[in-house]
């Protein structure tokens, strides 16, 4: 029974120390407090799913959030020159 701390787990999990903290504080890995730090059973890391890197995978934008940051006529000086004018009061 070898016990890890939370630098040792992530490592050995390919995932970071504060997310090793997460799943511990989701109670998703099982670990006992020693002081502040965590004791973790490497038995314990079976039982761990991880699922790669958060956030949104790579790959092109959707055609929704094209839509939404890219003006219909696609020329963002048009934009630029009736911001300004409306700026000025001049609309």
């Amino acid at each position: 029974m070898e016990l890890l701390n939370t630098s040792e787990a992530a490592a050995r999990l390919g995932i970071s120390a504060r997310r090793v903290l997460a799943l511990i504080e989701a109670g998703k890995l099982i670990a006992q407090k020693v002081g502040r730090d965590y004791a973790i059973q490497e038995s314990a890391l079976e039982g761990v799913k991880v699922y790669g890197k958060a956030g949104r995978p790579p790959g092109k934008a959707s055609t929704a959030n094209k839509a939404a940051t890219q003006p219909a006529n696609g020329s963002n000086a048009a934009l630029t020159a009736a911001a300004k004018a409306k700026k000025k009061g001049k609309r």
